[in-house]
């Protein structure tokens, strides 16, 4: 069958079926993206074909740049990342199984042969090329994660246990479901199957989150064990927290969760990309994202325990997002059993369903697959407005479907009497589905489309190695940041006179230069620190990356050196946008000769607060200082750094600026803090739901008059059907007549009026076939007048898209300019600035290198 056109929304997952003969019907299913923010469900038995219809799914869900989270706890959704657009014999060869291969009585060669054909054919059949999976791959970046394992990329649950950043007072109920969720995971984990409500274990784990989210602190496992043994609250209810939980007894429960994390096999938990949702989604460059979580390697303590905290984190996710009737994101659930069960209370249940409760209102639609519909939560069932149903095994199963599916009706306010869902159910083979959507007037039986990625069945971790091979190299490649900004304000080498070793005490062992005692200055005179950010073993182990060849290193030492610091506040008010954003400036530039001289756009803003300042210098050990450049004779009084401070007020005022990237179009501007990559996945939300209305208008406009065109078109239709019938009548009389008349010419009864019968009945039967050819050209022409709109309504749909998606690049930069008033300096003084003096011997003279020891800007 010829595909439908590729439109932006419409995901074509088949064609629709006609059980009573068993043959696909030339009718595509169009499915409306937006209607899975009422969320779906997929029930089946194996063999029913679901699990190609859900790669279906999510192959048109990438198409459509809808960013994907998906949790595989069997591994067959990892073939979602088996795409082959060239459909070579070579590219399935390495996936085939060599097991199917061997019972088809083929070569491995063979058989990846024969898969190729296959597929190529399998695909034709269903208008689809190499260019629409081309076109997948492009627009969608796919990842398989491996939860406590580093057989794909390794996802690390540290950030799982940080502050969720919302407002506790505003967000107080939320942030406590969060906590509670997680803390039964915690507890899961490590065996403890805990009373939510009476468990010591779960009150004084929940206390301890709650005092440190409180305050937006977030936690790591060491910080939760040692706060176990020293909780930050002293007291629990109105007990005090010994004895409400004894000391030895809460050593226990430490030691517990030391030895998870002491266990080599948990390391590769804390390793990896973070568990952050929105990094999940999007790349860095704002490209949509499915991340596939595979966990079929896992215990079942494991997978809860990660699932439970995967769920805690999208629901934070959706709690931050402004609320939306186009789909934002699509969380898919490929065997919910055990996770979402009738009765049961796991940990991961209470998230799942606030999901399916709330996240509609977000955006955010939920997938959730099973083989099982019985062994699922009722209240689970009912919240999906989607439904498809394929081959069930069991009798229970089928009445538990037509119960949910009778609930979800009847939610959505209808009543389901007019269709026998049970027949249909029962009839039902393999690849085809029964669509029930809310949304839509009526049921659907449909034969699900052929994928366009490889189903070649579960993927082991070997194999999801080999898969994420290049994927893991890049991540490895790409590291941690390297220290870098240390390495640029590296000073060159400075020759130093060869000679004996210094000998001991401090005038004897301080630099050329430099004096063990600070500079007497006026008292008037504000002098600060700035605080020691690379320690004495990182600035060796940066001058030993920076050497070309190892050198001899024969002391290091703390100096410091002077230059001017300035702390202020600037604000910036735009009450049109109402931008109400202060931000804080501390910047260093070289001491002057003369204050008057001093040039502040030489300086650098570092990455530190006033409060990390010191008043004094930091201790180190004997023979190592710290030691101190003589002051600047230009900053000498208090009157000298007053008229520096009124220097950066006045610079700050007029170089200081709040670029704003602005979407004239869309009415959008990026928000203060907000940086490029959320700003673009903002505005392709909303892009995407100006064009679903506009789209939405235009059909609407043209719906009424195809409507109208249709309703001539079944008429035209009625009268062509009745001019046949009156056409064909007309000849049956007129062949009678005629027979009558020949008749009554043997038998010699000649009538003039036989043969005036008989011309009549000539005449309308011609009048009845002329009808018929009216009839025929008023419908041609009504059915091209509707192919004309349905195909200018298309181009209209397209050239909608295209507008929204090249206005998407339609942005402008504009600048705030803070007022006099909003520029508040609130320090100006002499800094001393720490670096690290590394003395070493290249073989022919003694040298130094200076590795500068505080925060510096970061690129």
């Amino acid at each position: 069958m010829q595909a439908p056109v590729e439109r932006l929304g419409s995901f074509y997952l088949g064609a629709e079926y006609d059980l009573e003969s068993g043959q696909r019907l030339e009718i595509p299913i169009n499915y409306d993206a937006r209607d899975l923010t009422t969320h779906a469900v997929c029930v089946g038995m194996t063999g029913s074909g679901k699990t190609g219809l859900c790669i279906g799914l999510l192959e048109e869900a990438a198409i459509d740049k809808v960013p994907t989270i998906l949790i595989d706890p069997k591994g067959d959704i990892t073939n979602l990342l088996l795409q082959f657009p060239d459909l070579r014999p070579e590219d399935f060869q390495s996936w085939i199984n060599v097991d199917d291969a061997r019972r088809k009585g083929k070569t491995v060669e063979a058989y990846a042969q024969s898969t190729a054909e296959l597929w190529r054919n399998g695909l034709a059949d269903w208008g689809i090329g190499p260019e629409r999976i081309r076109l997948m791959q492009e627009t969608t970046d796919f990842t398989i994660y491996t939860p406590g394992s580093d057989a794909g990329v390794p996802i690390s649950i540290l950030g799982s246990l940080a502050a969720p950043g919302l407002d506790f007072d505003d967000h107080a109920e939320a942030v406590r479901e969060r906590i509670s969720g997680t803390v039964a995971a915690l507890l899961a984990l490590v065996g403890i199957k805990a009373d939510p409500i009476r468990s010591k274990e779960v009150i004084l784990l929940s206390n301890i989150f709650e005092h440190f989210w409180r305050q937006n602190q977030d936690l790591d496992l060491a910080q939760l064990i040692m706060s176990i043994q020293n909780p930050p609250m002293r007291q629990v209810g109105v007990f005090d927290v010994d004895t409400f939980y004894p000391e030895k007894d809460r050593f226990e429960l430490a030691m517990a969760f030391n030895n998870l994390m002491a266990s080599p096999s948990f390391q590769s938990w804390l390793q990896g990309d973070a568990l952050n949702v929105d990094n999940l989604l999007y790349t860095a460059n704002g490209q949509p994202r499915h991340s596939v979580f595979y966990i079929a390697h896992l215990s079942d303590s494991e997978r809860m325990f990660f699932v439970t905290l995967l769920l805690e984190n999208v629901l934070t996710w959706v709690r931050r997002q402004a609320g939306t009737t186009s789909l934002r994101a699509l969380l898919y659930f490929d065997e919910v059993f055990g996770f979402l069960p009738p009765t049961a209370e796991p940990p991961s249940k209470r998230p799942l369903l606030t999901l399916l409760k709330q996240a509609r209102a977000f955006g955010l639609g939920c997938v959730l697959v099973t083989q099982n519909p019985v062994d699922l939560d009722y209240k689970g069932l009912t919240n999906a407005g989607t439904w498809f149903i394929g081959k069930l095994q069991a009798e229970r199963d089928k009445d538990r479907v037509l119960q949910g599916l009778q609930n979800a009706i009847a939610e959505a306010g209808g009543s389901g009497q007019k269709v026998n869902y049970d027949a249909l159910i029962s009839r039902l083979g393999s690849r085809v589905f029964l669509l029930h959507n809310v949304h839509e007037d009526r049921p659907v039986v449909f034969q699900t489309r052929w994928a366009m990625s490889y189903l070649r069945g579960p993927l082991t971790k070997s194999q999801i190695r080999k898969l994420m091979k290049s994927r893991k190299q890049a991540v490895e490649t790409a590291g941690g940041p390297p220290i870098q900004a240390q390495a640029q304000a590296s000073k060159p080498d400075v020759e130093t006179p060869a000679g004996p070793p210094p000998t001991s005490g401090a005038a004897s062992t301080a630099p050329d230069g430099f004096s063990p005692h600070t500079p007497t200055l006026n008292p008037s005179v504000s002098q600060t620190y700035l605080p020691i950010e690379v320690s004495e073993q990182a600035a060796v182990r940066q001058f030993n990356q920076e050497m070309e060849r190892g050198h001899n290193v024969t002391g290091v030492q703390l100096i410091y050196e002077p230059a001017i610091v300035g702390a202020a506040e600037i604000r910036f008010v735009d009450r049109r946008r109402s931008i109400n954003e202060q931000i804080e400036k501390m910047l260093v530039t070289a001491a002057p000769a003369d204050a008057r001289q001093i040039d502040w756009n030489d300086s650098e803003n570092l990455p530190i607060q006033l409060n990390n300042l010191t008043d004094r210098p930091e201790a180190v050990g004997a023979n190592q200082g710290p030691f101190f450049a003589p002051a600047p004779e230009g900053v000498n009084s208090a009157a000298e750094l007053k008229s520096i401070k009124k220097s950066l007020s006045d610079w700050l005022y007029y170089n200081t600026r709040l670029p704003i990237i602005v979407h004239t179009e869309l009415k959008l501007f990026q928000q203060p803090g907000e940086t490029m990559r959320e700003f673009k996945i903002r505005l392709q939300q909303a892009a995407r739901e100006n064009r679903d209305a506009e789209v939405d208008k235009l059909e609407d406009k043209y719906d009424t008059r195809i409507s109208r065109l249709d309703t001539k078109l079944r008429k035209e239709k009625r009268e062509l059907i009745a001019d046949e019938e009156e056409y064909q009548a007309r000849k049956r009389q007129e062949m009678v007549g005629i027979g009558e008349s020949v008749l009554g010419f043997f038998m010699g009864r000649r009538s003039s009026s036989a043969l005036s019968k008989a011309a009549s009945k000539r005449r309308m039967t011609n009048r009845a076939k002329t009808d018929i050819e009216e009839s025929k050209e008023e419908i041609a022409d009504l059915e091209a007048e509707i192919t004309d709109l349905e195909a200018e309504m298309k181009e209209m749909t397209d050239e909608i898209t295209r507008k929204w998606v090249d206005l998407l690049e339609d942005l402008t930069t504009e600048e705030l300019s803070p007022r006099r008033t909003d520029v508040n300096v609130q320090l100006a003084a002499l800094a001393w600035l720490p670096s690290w003096l590394i003395t070493y011997d290249d073989g022919r003279a003694g040298r130094t290198f200076t590795v500068a020891a505080y925060p510096l800007p970061k690129e």
